[in-house]
């Protein structure tokens, strides 16, 4: 077995993987991803006892223990570059022995949630819900740049790229399949399931109009009509595909929970989307729990 370069897996000096900033005890094996910095705070207050706590650019990380079970909570940043780095690094501190530079032959499988904010796409998807992704449809090319097909659900992709005439000048939209271990114990009847699609962007990726006119203006028209055996995309968001591919490819569970802030049917949002996210906050934690 080949050592990895340190060009290839950059290691700051005092012994923590380069862009977040931990080392491999810091990290638990229960994960959670949101976007912003300062909500890392908002699930670790949930935390009986807090055992590390450190930030790095963007990607700040609180380590912890909540109902005898330990938690870390590191924020991402925003889009699928970022869980680009997140994934792999996270994988890299359990995997890879960081002193050898080499693959450990057992491997450690980490369970990956995902707590973001998200708008509906679907008028019966009102604000203040929750949305549970059975699958990631990716329109950010991402995960094309590793060795995919294997998990891919290839005929659900065609049958979008011909429903919408997607445009083949665009990365072809990839779709993954959740973790259904993680979905079983996250989901109840208080929660909608669907399809959460991913875009490369805010503005024009996820067809807003301010001075650029955008390739296709019906796009999301025809997204949001989309349906494969039943289940429709309910939302759009910058990073729930990501996280599935990568976790997949490398060997861990992996579920996005979404609390719908913003409903782009019926040009609604949510009066209080700071209590909304708390609120899924702590039925996540909870149901991870037990």
């Amino acid at each position: 077995m080949t050592k990895i370069a340190p060009s290839e897996l950059i290691i700051n000096p005092d012994g923590s993987i380069y862009h977040i900033n931990l080392k491999p005890e810091h990290v638990a094996e229960n994960i959670i991803f949101v976007g912003d910095q300062d909500r890392v705070a908002k699930v670790a207050k949930h935390f009986d006892t807090v055992e590390f706590e450190t930030q790095k650019r963007e990607f700040k990380t609180i380590t912890g223990v909540f109902k005898n079970r330990k938690f870390t909570v590191i924020s991402t940043g925003i889009g699928p570059d970022n869980i680009d780095i997140v994934v792999n690094e996270l994988d890299a501190l359990v995997n890879i022995d960081l002193n050898s530079r080499m693959i450990k032959k057992d491997h450690t499988q980490l369970n990956i949630v995902r707590i973001g904010t998200s708008g509906s796409l679907q008028e019966y998807i009102p604000v203040d819900s929750f949305v549970l992704a059975k699958y990631g449809i990716g329109f950010d090319g991402l995960l094309h740049a590793y060795n995919c097909e294997q998990i891919l659900e290839k005929e659900m992709e065609d049958a979008f790229i011909k429903h919408t005439n997607y445009d083949a000048r665009k990365s072809r939209p990839y779709i993954v399949k959740n973790s259904s271990e993680l979905e079983y114990k996250l989901m109840s009847d208080k929660i909608f399931s669907g399809i959460t699609a991913t875009a490369g962007g805010f503005y024009g990726p996820q067809g807003r109009v301010l001075r650029l006119a955008i390739q296709d203006p019906e796009l999301n028209k025809k997204i949001d009509s989309f349906t494969f055996n039943g289940v429709k995309i309910t939302n759009l968001e910058m990073e729930t595909s990501a996280i599935y591919g990568l976790s997949k490819l490398l060997g861990h569970h992996a579920v996005s929970m979404n609390c719908i802030i913003a409903n782009r049917a019926n040009l609604t949002f949510s009066e209080n989307p700071y209590a909304a996210i708390d609120k899924l906050i702590k039925y996540t934690l909870n149901k991870l729990a037990q």
